[in-house]
């Protein structure tokens, strides 16, 4: 008996440790290219944490994006639709689709409101960013890395600007990150970014990140379909914007600063996104396009439409110039302070 019972504990003890080392969080981040659904897949620990779309078969993808982006404690903080709806989602805005990185007036092309939704008719004023190659992508512990080549094609088919972006993606218990360094390459063509308010980084939130407003909105169902709300229920509906300079809520926009976080309690859990501007960065301290409808964008270029008129850039490349633009965007569970936004600002700037 007492053989018996040593070795059922001993079994115990042993399928017990067993299973707490597979619950250990090791922040194993593992990139998986899936070459016949034209993405890369990024997981932390095995699950899902975003995902770099390329595919050229979906009409209503007009570039490459991050999407979905989930959080370290499983939320999904950017909006399904168009490409997966869900139950009381806005239907504003397809082109806004997870996290990208466009531009509204790129000699006189519109790169930034592309979408399966534009009239025939309009079709030649927009730009297409296709994914080019695939260069290098690597997994390891707490980071991996995706290097990726892209063109922006003009409505001919023919390459204005050939872009080269470095991701890095990292893991660290509670908080992701994502770092995007894309550098772009004028070819044959002077290049003219016209100050325009539709740029530069962007990310579409989840409903839950939006700020509360009563105005009539478009909401989705789980397939789609679109009903417009006159009284819209705002319950769950709790984001706040807060900037580097402590401006807070909808006066975000046009407003310059270092970093702008929102933040939010979804279910019974805080979250917050944070876009961080390098300080190499043209137009540093950028601008901001934030919106309370759930479109968070930096936009270091739109100078003249955010500061009605007493400031213009019209930043250009001659032939085969290049700039390159650096940002983080961090996603940390928890309550948050200004203090330790600026803390994890300081990280970013000294890496």
């Amino acid at each position: 008996m007492r053989i018996t019972y040593s070795i059922i504990l001993f079994s115990l003890i042993f399928t017990g440790c067993s299973e707490n080392k597979e619950n250990v969080l090791t922040n194993e981040v593992r990139l998986i290219h899936n070459e016949a659904g034209q993405k890369v897949d990024v997981l932390v620990d095995g699950k899902l944490f975003t995902s770099y779309l390329y595919t050229d078969t979906l009409a209503t993808l007009k570039k490459t994006v991050l999407y979905p982006i989930i959080s370290a404690n499983g939320i999904t903080i950017t909006r399904g639709y168009p490409l997966d709806s869900r139950p009381g989602e806005s239907t504003d805005h397809p082109h806004h689709i997870g996290a990208w990185f466009n531009y509204g007036d790129v000699n006189g092309l519109d790169y930034w409101n592309n979408s399966d939704a534009i009239p025939e008719e309009q079709k030649g004023e927009m730009g297409v960013i296709r994914h080019e190659k695939i260069i290098d992508f690597k997994s390891g512990n707490a980071k991996g890395e995706l290097m990726v080549t892209a063109n922006w094609l003009k409505p001919d088919g023919t390459v204005l600007l050939k872009e080269s972006t470095h991701f890095v993606f990292y893991a660290k218990d509670s908080i992701r990150i994502i770092d995007r360094i894309t550098t772009l390459t004028a070819l044959n063509d002077s290049i003219l970014f016209k100050d325009n308010k539709e740029g530069m980084i962007g990310i579409r939130l989840a409903r839950q990140l939006e700020h509360p407003s009563n105005k009539p909105i478009t909401l989705s169902d789980a397939h789609g379909n679109k009903t417009k709300i006159a009284v819209v229920d705002t319950t769950g509906v709790n984001g706040h914007y807060l900037s580097s300079e402590g401006i807070e809520g909808l006066d975000v926009w046009g407003k310059r600063a270092k970093w702008v976080a929102l933040s939010s309690i979804i279910g019974s859990k805080n979250v917050n996104v944070i876009i961080m501007d390098s300080p190499d960065n043209v137009g540093h301290p950028t601008y901001w396009h934030a919106r309370g409808y759930g479109l968070f964008a930096a936009n270091p270029l739109g100078q003249k439409i955010f500061s009605d008129g007493k400031e213009e850039l019209n930043f250009s490349l001659n032939p085969t110039e290049s700039v390159t633009f650096s940002y983080r965007i961090e996603i940390i569970d928890g309550k948050k302070s200004k203090e330790q936004f600026e803390t994890e600002y300081q990280k970013f700037v000294k890496k």
